[in-house]
């Protein structure tokens, strides 16, 4: 199987919408086959919710967690589209499960890709691009591009695999956030979260 690249993901989520991680996911299942994956996805309800990400959220809920030494503490607000989902069980059940895996993954900085600091991403990539000056030229940016995206993976709320794995079959934010939109069939969204350490 070739290499899924960032052009593959972009072409996948250009045409269905869905996320990138999903899209990703997809195209490796599907061994590249566009077509295939676009198949999965929409098995999976992922390139509906992804039609439905335009809609407005004006309802949802505000779900904390506190960890069991009373020492980190996580908010997290939930969007959607009626307060009937707002108040689904499943709905803010999943709010809860959010909080948790942001008080269990203290190196999270960000919701999306779009959303990380551009300070941030600049101090990266320079670190990235100093760590593979000894590499040939040919495959240089290819490090450069392989470590920063697996950067983005550690920081990344949407892109992070929640940390109760075992519950969740390692499914990444994103992928549980997507099934979540097409279980409701209304859009989802995490807007902000707010993690509180004792001392920080």
């Amino acid at each position: 199987m070739s290499a899924i690249t960032a052009q593959d993901v972009k072409a996948l989520r250009d045409r269905t919408g869905a996320g990138m991680m999903a899209c990703k996911s997809a195209l490796e299942e599907s061994a590249g086959d566009l077509d295939q994956a676009i198949e999965l996805l929409r098995a999976r309800g992922e390139a509906q919710a992804a039609k439905r990400a335009g809609r407005e959220t004006s309802e949802g809920t505000v779900q904390s967690y506190i960890h069991s030494n009373g020492k980190v503490g996580v908010l997290v607000e939930l969007d959607c589209e009626t307060d009937f989902v707002a108040n689904n069980d499943n709905f803010v059940a999943f709010a809860r499960d959010v909080a948790l895996h942001i008080a269990g993954a203290p190196q999270t900085l960000a919701i999306s890709d779009e959303d990380v600091p551009a300070e941030d991403v600049e101090r990266e990539r320079r670190i990235f691009t100093e760590q593979a000056a000894d590499r040939p030229e040919n495959v240089r940016q290819r490090v450069i591009d392989g470590k920063f995206d697996a950067w983005l993976t550690d920081v990344v709320l949407l892109r992070q695999k929640h940390v109760n794995e075992q519950k969740y079959d390692g499914k990444t934010i994103e992928e549980l956030r997507a099934k979540l939109a097409a279980d409701t069939g209304e859009n989802v969204v995490i807007r902000r979260f707010a993690r509180f350490t004792v001392g920080e």
